[in-house]
Protein backbone atom coordinates (compact mmCIF):
# COMPACT_ATOMS: atom_id res chain seq x y z
CA UNK A 1 0.00 0.00 0.00
CA UNK A 2 1.20 3.70 -1.05
CA UNK A 3 2.04 6.21 1.83
CA UNK A 4 0.43 9.33 2.29
CA UNK A 5 2.46 12.61 2.20
CA UNK A 6 1.38 15.95 3.56
CA UNK A 7 3.88 19.03 3.55
CA UNK A 8 3.46 23.07 4.47
CA UNK A 9 5.97 25.59 4.21
CA UNK A 10 6.20 29.26 5.49
CA UNK A 11 8.90 31.99 5.52
CA UNK A 12 9.43 32.78 9.27
CA UNK A 13 10.66 36.25 9.68
CA UNK A 14 13.96 34.94 12.19
CA UNK A 15 17.32 33.24 11.55
CA UNK A 16 17.11 29.58 11.13
CA UNK A 17 19.11 28.96 14.01
CA UNK A 18 16.77 30.27 16.22
CA UNK A 19 13.84 28.72 14.56
CA UNK A 20 15.41 25.30 14.90
CA UNK A 21 15.90 25.68 18.50
CA UNK A 22 12.08 27.02 19.33
CA UNK A 23 11.41 23.64 17.06
CA UNK A 24 13.94 21.14 18.75
CA UNK A 25 13.40 22.42 22.64
CA UNK A 26 10.16 20.33 23.67
CA UNK A 27 10.52 21.42 27.46
CA UNK A 28 10.34 24.97 26.67
CA UNK A 29 9.43 26.30 23.09
CA UNK A 30 7.77 24.01 21.12
CA UNK A 31 4.53 23.54 23.28
CA UNK A 32 4.17 27.33 22.27
CA UNK A 33 3.47 27.04 18.89
CA UNK A 34 1.46 23.68 18.39
CA UNK A 35 -2.32 24.63 17.59
CA UNK A 36 -5.35 24.00 19.90
CA UNK A 37 -7.62 22.57 20.08
CA UNK A 38 -5.91 20.09 17.80
CA UNK A 39 -3.11 19.60 20.20
CA UNK A 40 -3.84 19.02 23.74
CA UNK A 41 -0.43 18.94 25.17
CA UNK A 42 2.87 17.20 24.97
CA UNK A 43 4.38 15.03 27.57
CA UNK A 44 8.28 14.58 27.69
CA UNK A 45 9.51 11.59 29.01
CA UNK A 46 12.74 11.34 28.09
CA UNK A 47 15.58 14.51 27.00
CA UNK A 48 13.68 17.33 26.08
CA UNK A 49 15.91 19.09 23.10
CA UNK A 50 16.56 17.70 19.67
CA UNK A 51 17.61 14.02 19.29
CA UNK A 52 17.11 11.03 21.48
CA UNK A 53 14.18 13.18 23.22
CA UNK A 54 10.84 10.80 22.99
CA UNK A 55 7.48 12.00 24.22
CA UNK A 56 3.73 11.54 24.20
CA UNK A 57 1.90 14.05 21.71
CA UNK A 58 -2.16 14.24 22.59
CA UNK A 59 -4.28 15.69 19.38
CA UNK A 60 -7.83 15.48 18.47
CA UNK A 61 -9.28 15.87 15.12
CA UNK A 62 -12.06 14.33 13.20
CA UNK A 63 -13.52 13.61 16.12
CA UNK A 64 -11.32 11.31 17.30
CA UNK A 65 -8.60 11.86 20.10
CA UNK A 66 -5.18 9.93 19.04
CA UNK A 67 -1.78 9.69 20.97
CA UNK A 68 1.55 9.16 19.39
CA UNK A 69 4.73 7.86 21.05
CA UNK A 70 7.63 9.85 19.31
CA UNK A 71 11.15 9.39 19.22
CA UNK A 72 13.08 12.45 18.06
CA UNK A 73 16.09 12.05 16.08
CA UNK A 74 17.97 14.61 13.69
CA UNK A 75 18.95 12.92 10.59
CA UNK A 76 20.80 16.49 9.65
CA UNK A 77 21.03 18.43 13.40
CA UNK A 78 20.48 22.01 12.60
CA UNK A 79 18.31 21.83 9.72
CA UNK A 80 15.79 18.72 9.77
CA UNK A 81 14.22 17.28 13.05
CA UNK A 82 12.25 14.47 12.56
CA UNK A 83 9.54 12.68 15.01
CA UNK A 84 8.52 9.21 14.64
CA UNK A 85 5.78 7.39 16.06
CA UNK A 86 7.27 4.18 17.87
CA UNK A 87 3.80 2.36 17.28
CA UNK A 88 2.78 2.94 13.95
CA UNK A 89 6.07 4.59 11.66
CA UNK A 90 4.21 7.98 11.13
CA UNK A 91 7.64 10.22 10.03
CA UNK A 92 6.88 13.77 10.83
CA UNK A 93 9.83 16.37 9.86
CA UNK A 94 10.70 20.04 10.40
CA UNK A 95 12.76 21.24 7.77
CA UNK A 96 14.47 24.43 8.22
CA UNK A 97 16.36 26.28 5.74
CA UNK A 98 17.44 29.61 4.88
CA UNK A 99 14.78 31.85 3.36
CA UNK A 100 14.63 35.46 1.95
CA UNK A 101 16.41 38.28 4.09
CA UNK A 102 17.95 36.23 6.87
CA UNK A 103 14.86 34.30 7.60
CA UNK A 104 13.89 31.00 7.66
CA UNK A 105 11.81 28.40 5.32
CA UNK A 106 9.97 26.17 7.35
CA UNK A 107 8.53 22.95 5.99
CA UNK A 108 6.29 20.89 8.21
CA UNK A 109 5.72 17.27 6.73
CA UNK A 110 4.39 14.24 7.67
CA UNK A 111 4.32 10.36 5.80
CA UNK A 112 2.33 7.67 6.92
CA UNK A 113 1.00 4.38 5.78
CA UNK A 114 -2.80 4.87 6.19
CA UNK A 115 -4.95 1.64 7.02
CA UNK A 116 -6.39 -0.77 4.75
CA UNK A 117 -10.05 -0.77 3.86
CA UNK A 118 -12.83 1.75 4.19
CA UNK A 119 -10.49 3.35 7.39
CA UNK A 120 -7.63 4.11 5.10
CA UNK A 121 -9.90 5.55 1.99
CA UNK A 122 -11.50 7.92 4.81
CA UNK A 123 -7.97 8.39 5.86
CA UNK A 124 -6.42 9.31 2.34
CA UNK A 125 -9.44 11.72 1.66
CA UNK A 126 -10.33 13.30 4.79
CA UNK A 127 -6.72 13.63 6.69
CA UNK A 128 -4.48 15.04 4.13
CA UNK A 129 -6.91 18.75 3.96
CA UNK A 130 -7.46 18.76 7.46
CA UNK A 131 -3.52 18.35 8.22
CA UNK A 132 -2.70 21.24 5.89
CA UNK A 133 -4.97 23.67 7.58
CA UNK A 134 -3.12 22.51 11.15
CA UNK A 135 0.30 22.81 9.93
CA UNK A 136 -0.36 26.32 8.40
CA UNK A 137 -1.71 27.62 11.82
CA UNK A 138 0.97 26.03 13.34
CA UNK A 139 3.37 27.82 10.80
CA UNK A 140 1.79 31.10 11.83
CA UNK A 141 2.48 30.18 15.24
CA UNK A 142 5.64 29.56 15.02
CA UNK A 143 5.89 33.56 12.76
CA UNK A 144 4.36 34.70 16.13
CA UNK A 145 6.89 32.98 18.63
CA UNK A 146 9.42 33.65 16.77
CA UNK A 147 9.53 37.33 17.06
CA UNK A 148 8.71 37.49 20.38
CA UNK A 149 11.26 34.83 21.97
CA UNK A 150 14.89 35.20 22.70
CA UNK A 151 16.44 31.99 22.56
Amino acid sequence: MSHIHVAVSALVAAPPTTVYTILADYNNHHPHILPKPYFSGIEVEQGGYGEGTLLRVHMQALGRKYVYHMRVTEPEPGRILAETDINTGLVTTFTVEPGENQGAKVTIATTWEPERGIKGLLDRIGTPPMMRRIYAQELEYLKQYAQRVRV
